[in-house]
């Protein structure tokens, strides 16, 4: 029998909703979303009604609006963005004898969707009885295609169970959809209301297309509908088109034992730059490309696309049903967001729904980018291009800002910093670092030489020029980097974060190896062999707080002698804390939102000792509240790297299942990519202890006692690995390509295409750790979790 958690069957390739829940529409209205990075279309039913929060995305498509402040200062970025709903293709209603199908009358008998990680479509049978006794069976499979990267499809079947039935479809293309915004800001919810104007609208036989720009930004996109009708008896056709809507009308009588089947092509394009005619041509032309290959065509493309995927991205989890699901959500949904994004972000909430206004975050380069750099390098190398393409903005503000070189922003959709709060907006320059950071393990993972010569180096070179200019050499010769904000969003415009201290430091040394490795381009940007001996010297030199005392690294210079936080009279209404207190006494307590000085343990784990990374983690183990999405990933690396194997395990789950369960409750404005990542980045990285520090791959697997077996896939430099974890040993084998070279546990060791298999060396006792009160990890209990069933969601 399937067990159902959180109104989920469990199935491993699944993810699949019995029955009509209106009040869980929102939720599943984000995990049923599809999307190619490109284009973003949320679970919405086809026929419109009933719906949580309806959403079609474009990446890179926004609307912009005046950000408020307080008081003004010098520095803050006047202009925010946001992303727009664009115009609806989804809608396909149905009228049976008249009656409209909305699932809040009448009586759905069967009704369930089913969103396939394996064939990329999200599929819906409902059989329904309208109020006046009329039974129809209706399903529906759409697409977001990989391989045609403007289309998407809907195949939309109706058959009558009793009688011969008169059936009216209108198939529409609607722009400026009302939605009610949640937003508390005025000057969003005015920039959101009704932000397309359009242009142009024309339609002729079964085809429509509406051209809008965005009424601010100025930014054009259009839409395009196209269909092919299949029903045995004649039908009744109309089109029309006005400058918000363009609606098909389709009236046909089907005998009951035929069935009606219509299929919707869709196609989208934006530009910054091309004209009307241009915009229209070009859906058109992608229209054109998408009848030709037809419905069945499209379908076997996709199926092509994820087999390939799958071969190089599965992860196989043995004796926990509900995470094995998860993780292959997790890959799905990652990959959507990233597939086909070529010159745009991968925004916080890929293209599932308006939370964070569709902005990208350091998100992207420090938790998703690493999952992509291993299964499809080539989305990774894409978004990193992305960020080359901003340079040019990421060098005005740091002119802005008294700096050197290129200081990228926090949140942006165009690569300029629209943050209104300006200790992350301007003072989290580890955003730089990190960018920097994914660029150096690209590299290590591909040798992709082209984009180093092309992009890497002068995104290395531009964020080192930033932190010369950032820091400054003090009395004793320590190079320190005053008042920044690091990770943790409950410090702020602190004194040598050890984070981003050591991610520059990285930055610094990498920026000087590639101007050496590509002098021509070092010479383009007129770095000196002085400039780089002055990256290498502040390097060198960096300042890394140590407190003596402890035995610990601060988080920040002075963080270990802040006062405690009173976590025991904190009850759990009183999570997330930001809500309930004020910042300015966040600031000055040891309280942390995410992991900080944690994630320097894994980015940076080659700076610690294995006692330091102990020591530390245990310190900020009983500090870490995880108010933020973005700590259980990391928490669960480091624990399993210090031992504490049942603990990561938690905390895997608790990364993979934050937007099926729901545990931050906001998962209707959209999926947590980062959380997502933390699937493959808890089991990849911390059972399977994979680092790349340096360039060198190295493994240390350990599996939990509630697992039985993990197994995962990887791309190393054009090859393709395997790597099979199981209690007391880890096997190693190349499945396609060359010999590489890692380490198991220490030891060298050269993998190729006969197996290898290792053991795994007993780990000794770790040291205690404890969280604060209330703030302990759902724990998984076997039975429950073998059987499928989910975790309660209360924290111990």
């Amino acid at each position: 029998m399937t067990e159902v958690t959180h109104g989920y069957e469990t199935s491993p390739w699944e993810l699949r909703w019995r029955g009509m829940d209106v009040d869980a529409l929102q939720r599943s209205e984000s995990t049923f979303a599809l999307s190619n990075g490109h284009i973003g279309l949320r679970g919405t039913l086809e026929e419109a009604e009933p719906r949580g929060l309806p959403g079609t995305y474009l990446n890179g498509f926004y609307e912009q609006h005046e950000l408020a402040y307080a008081e003004t200062g010098y520095g803050n970025p006047e202009a925010g963005e946001t992303v727009i709903n664009v115009t609806d293709g989804k809608i396909i209603r149905l009228l049976v004898e008249d009656e409209p199908l909305d699932m809040r009358y009448g009586a759905a008998t069967k009704h369930n969707r089913v969103l396939d990680f394996r064939s990329g479509t999200l599929a819906r049978t409902t059989e329904w009885t309208s109020p006046t006794g009329r039974r129809v069976r209706v399903h529906t499979e759409r697409l977001v295609s990989f391989t045609q990267r403007a289309v998407a499809a809907i195949r939309y079947e109706v058959e009558p169970l009793d009688d011969d039935l008169q059936l009216v479809v209108q198939s529409d293309l609607l722009a400026n959809e009302p939605i009610e915004s949640d937003t508390s800001d005025p000057r969003v919810a005015a920039a959101l209301e009704s932000p397309l104007v359009s242009e142009f609208a024309a339609s002729t036989d079964y085809q429509a297309v509406l051209v809008h720009r965005a009424r601010t930004s100025g930014l054009r996109m259009a839409a395009a509908m196209d269909h092919k009708i299949e029903v045995n008896d004649g039908l009744r056709a109309r089109i029309h088109a006005e400058d918000d809507l363009a609606r098909l009308t389709v009236a046909v009588d089907v005998p009951k034992g035929q069935r009606l089947r219509i299929t919707k092509f869709l196609a989208y394009g934006w530009s910054a730059q091309r004209s009307i005619p241009a915009l229209r041509a070009q859906v058109e032309a992608a229209l054109a490309g998408a009848r030709q290959t037809g419905w069945k065509g499209l379908l076997a493309e996709q199926r092509k696309f994820l087999d390939e995927f799958w071969a190089t991205a599965d992860v196989e989890i043995d004796g926990d049903l509900e995470l094995q699901q998860a993780t292959r959500f997790a890959l799905f949904h990652l990959l959507q967001a990233g597939a086909r994004g070529e010159s745009r972000a991968i925004p916080g909430k890929g293209l599932t729904g308006p939370g964070y206004d569709g902005h990208a975050f350091w998100d992207t380069e420090t938790f998703v980018l690493p999952v992509l750099t291993y299964t499809i390098p080539d989305a990774a190398r894409d978004a990193l291009r992305w960020r080359h393409t901003t340079l040019d903005k990421a060098r005005e503000r740091a002119v802005q800002l008294g700096l050197k070189g290129a200081a990228f922003p926090w949140r942006s959709i165009s690569g300029a910093e629209c943050s209104a709060y300006w200790p992350a907006g301007t003072g989290a320059f580890h955003v730089s670092a990190d960018i920097s950071d994914a660029v150096v393990r690209y590299l290590a993972a591909t040798s992709d030489t082209d984009f180093d010569r092309e992009c890497g180096t002068e995104i290395l070179l531009e964020t080192a020029r930033l932190w010369s200019s950032l820091g400054h050499h003090d009395a004793h010769g320590g190079f320190r980097i005053d008042g920044v904000t690091g990770p943790d969003e409950y410090s702020a415009v602190a004194d040598n974060n050890v984070y981003t201290n050591l991610m520059a430091q990285r930055n610094l040394r990498a920026a000087a190896d590639a101007t050496e490795r590509n002098p021509d381009i070092a010479a383009r940007f007129d770095v000196t062999a002085a400039e780089t001996a002055d990256w290498r010297k502040a390097a060198d030199a960096m300042v890394i707080p140590y407190d003596e005392e402890l035995g610990v690294h601060p988080q920040s210079e002075g963080f270990t002698r802040h006062a405690e936080w009173d976590y025991a009279s904190c009850t759990p209404g009183h999570y997330p804390l930001l809500l309930n207190f004020p910042y300015f006494d966040l600031y000055r307590k040891q309280v942390i939102k995410q992991a900080d000085l944690v994630l320097a343990l894994h980015l940076c784990g080659d700076s610690f000792t294995a006692e330091e990374k102990a020591r530390n983690f245990a310190y900020y183990e009983a500090r870490t509240v995880r108010d933020s999405s973005l700590s259980a990933a990391t928490q669960a690396v480091i624990a399993a790297e210090t031992g504490h194997l049942d603990l990561a395990y938690d905390y895997v789950a608790e990364a993979a299942l934050t937007d099926l369960h729901d545990v931050h409750n906001n998962v209707r404005n959209g999926l947590h990519m980062a959380s997502l990542a933390g699937a493959w980045m808890g089991t990849v990285a911390g059972f399977g202890g994979l680092r790349d520090h340096g360039g060198k791959l190295s493994f240390a697997p350990r599996l939990p006692s509630q697992l039985d077996r993990i197994a995962f896939r990887l791309c190393l430099r054009g090859s393709r690995v395997e790597v099979e974890i199981l209690d007391l040993e880890a096997t190693y084998r190349v499945l396609e390509g060359r010999s590489v070279e890692i380490t198991h546990h220490g030891e060298p060791v050269t993998i190729g295409e006969e197996p290898i298999t290792l053991p795994i060396p007993a780990f000794e006792t770790p040291l205690p750790v404890h969280q604060p009160p209330g703030r302990a990890p759902v724990r998984r209990g076997t039975a429950r979790i073998q059987a499928g069933v989910g975790p309660d969601q209360t924290p111990e």
